[in-house]
């Protein structure tokens, strides 16, 4: 197909003598500054460089209300017991619209904003978010947490993401990565979401694994290689990625001839700096590349959808 480099499946790790780590929590403070650093960063030059400074901005205000947050009360240690005897998720996402902390996060996060360059439709997002009714950005919150962006209301919808994941991150931090059990394949084991990507890590003691990341709470959770990520098969799993002239690319698009489905994979050994949300959105030529192609997309990122 032309645009695509044809790329083999790579092999799986053999002989590492201990496991990695299940999983890794978020620290929101970091989670936030980095991904605003790494926005920053790819948004020196080209056609989306606008966006990715906004998104540089927002990733900043995310930081900033972290830090000036106390302590998230921890999600009940009764509800975690009971989600890991039932493989839930121990992070209820449908309590989000009635939550006091994430209220408490929302005012200080559109504050944070105003002065951060913005695109017209943002700006006029920003307004009416500060002013909105109760009911109205319930309903909005209903569509964040179900992943569910209606389009005509795409800015007012990101600023409430970019909301609900700190709060979401900050009670992630909570928990015990240790008593943390797989849900299902590719199913953030706290939050239930989806991944928004997967990231091979070089990281001391993982190096070579797989980590599927969620973009709703910050959390990374250990994946199978070469497993599929919306269905699970292992059988007709295939990589594709835009041709950079022989060398081998940093991110593909992972896909599933079982499911049809497809999910971006980054490899840290080709470049240490990705960051899985940011550079989501900041390869949006392989979304494009794959829109031509059988397979439909299954990661999930609301910042990309603003684009």
């Amino acid at each position: 197909m032309s645009g695509f480099e044809s790329i083999q499946p790579d092999p799986s790790v053999i002989g590492r003598l201990l496991p990695p780590p299940f999983a890794v929590l978020p620290d929101p403070r970091r989670l936030f500054r980095a991904r605003a650093e790494r926005f920053a960063a790819l948004g020196q030059a080209g056609d989306m460089a606008p966006y990715l400074r906004f998104l540089a901005g927002l990733c900043e205000a995310q930081a900033a209300v972290a830090d000036a947050l106390p302590p998230a009360e921890p999600i009940p240690a009764a509800q975690v017991e009971r989600a890991r005897e039932g493989k839930m998720p121990p992070l209820d996402r449908n309590a989000f619209p009635d939550s006091p902390g994430l209220r408490a996060v929302i005012g200080p996060l559109l504050d944070a904003m105003v002065p951060v360059a913005k695109p017209q439709p943002a700006q006029d997002a920003l307004e009416w978010l500060r002013r909105a009714p109760g009911e109205s950005m319930r309903e909005m919150l209903g569509n964040v947490v179900a992943d569910a962006i209606p389009l005509e209301a795409i800015p007012q919808h990101l600023f409430l993401s970019a909301a609900v994941q700190v709060e979401a991150a900050r009670l992630a931090s909570t928990l015990d990565a240790a008593k943390l059990v797989p849900v299902e394949t590719g199913v953030c084991p706290v939050c239930g979401g989806p991944p928004v990507a997967s990231l091979v890590v070089e990281r001391p003691g993982a190096e070579g694994a797989r980590y599927a990341a969620c973009a709703f709470c910050g959390t990374h959770w250990n994946e199978v290689r070469i497993k599929c990520l919306a269905c699970g098969s292992t059988k007709g799993v295939g990589y594709k990625a835009a041709d950079e002239g022989g060398r081998d690319p940093a991110i593909k698009a992972e896909t599933c001839d079982s499911c049809r489905s497809w999910v971006k994979i980054l490899y840290h050994k080709n470049n240490p700096s990705l960051e899985p949300v940011a550079d989501d959105v900041a390869s949006l030529g392989l979304d494009l590349l794959m829109q031509g192609t059988e397979y439909r997309r299954a990661g999930f990122d609301p910042f990309l959808i603003g684009y």
